[in-house]
């Protein structure tokens, strides 16, 4: 039997500490399913684990990616599963950590089907996008999938404000003739892999107070530089993340470097809570407090065995 533990909870919650820990006990690899984590360009902002970090054991999927690259869920779910399968060849275990939730059940649940649509529909939607602007796509996807538009805007509202995905839904809306909500959840592929599921939790304030202070140690590192160098490329899917939105607001004069920072630090946690929120819906989760030591956790690892 293969185990994929797998690690979960919100930003600044302390995954990647505990995920290299069980990592060294279990002599496995880890798998990085955090969906900024990719991105070579963007370090600091994303929280990329350390070197020192990064030399305690393998990681994979971690700034393998150039923001320039159209890089997707359904990608990241391909090389993954390839990846894993290598790895369970020649051990039994293997982790995957990371806040993506998205990406977490691309891995365990398998993506959804899609059919092959018209590039001239993708053409024509980034056209009208173009002149029209995101509330377009919102208009067009709430016509032609109300129920999935609905779900959206309570579950996860930022998806609503991301052209990329939002040019998916509608244009699959449109080339199929059917609501894009009617090709999920259908029957997954299957996995050659057990999922034993971690999650980690603290009380709310206590998060809230870890992500304030992640982001001020982030500007003391240089946030504010690395923004800068990426301020060219503000536009691009990569960049539309909490740390680096607040921070081109300024380079573009339309807030205070004061203010850009307490958006930042406001809008990470609210991330956190829609992070929490996604991830309380499995059921199969065992939750622990942050402070849980790792032989507790190791002790459920081994009787889900």
């Amino acid at each position: 039997m293969k185990y994929l533990i797998t690690i979960i909870g919100p930003t600044a919650i302390g995954k990647t500490s505990l995920s290299i820990v069980l990592a060294n006990y279990f002599k496995c690899d880890i798998i990085s399913c955090d969906s900024r984590q990719f991105f070579k360009e963007m370090t600091i902002g994303t929280a990329v684990p350390s070197k020192l970090e990064l030399a305690a054991t393998n990681h994979h999927f971690i700034q393998n990616k150039s923001i320039l690259e159209n890089y997707t869920v359904g990608d990241f779910e391909k090389e993954a599963i390839i990846k894993l399968d290598e790895l369970f060849l020649t051990n039994d275990y293997a982790i995957l950590v990371g806040g993506s939730g998205l990406y977490v059940d691309a891995i365990l649940k398998g993506f959804d089907e899609f059919p092959e649509i018209d590039p001239t529909i993708r053409s024509d939607i980034n056209a009208n996008y173009e002149k029209l602007g995101i509330g377009y796509l919102q208009q067009k996807l709430e016509v032609l999938d109300p129920d999935y538009y609905k779900t959206l805007s309570i579950e996860n509202p930022q998806t609503l404000q991301n052209p990329q995905r939002m040019m998916r839904f509608v244009e699959v809306c449109i080339g199929s003739g059917k609501p894009y909500s009617s090709f999920l959840n259908q029957k997954k592929n299957s996995r050659n892999f057990t999922p034993i599921l971690i999650g980690l939790e603290a009380d709310r304030k206590i998060i809230y107070n870890r992500i304030n202070q992640r982001v001020d140690i982030m500007m003391n590192e240089g946030l504010l530089a690395e923004a800068k160098d990426l301020f060219a490329h503000k536009e691009l899917n990569a960049l539309q993340t909490v740390g680096y939105r607040e921070l081109f607001s300024y380079f573009d004069r339309e807030i205070t470097l004061e203010l850009a920072i307490e958006e930042i630090k406001k809008n990470t946690r609210r991330f956190s809570k829609r992070q929490l929120t996604w991830f309380k819906r499995n059921e199969i989760t065992k939750w622990f407090d942050f402070e849980t030591p790792y032989e507790k956790i190791v002790e459920y690892i081994n009787s889900k065995k």
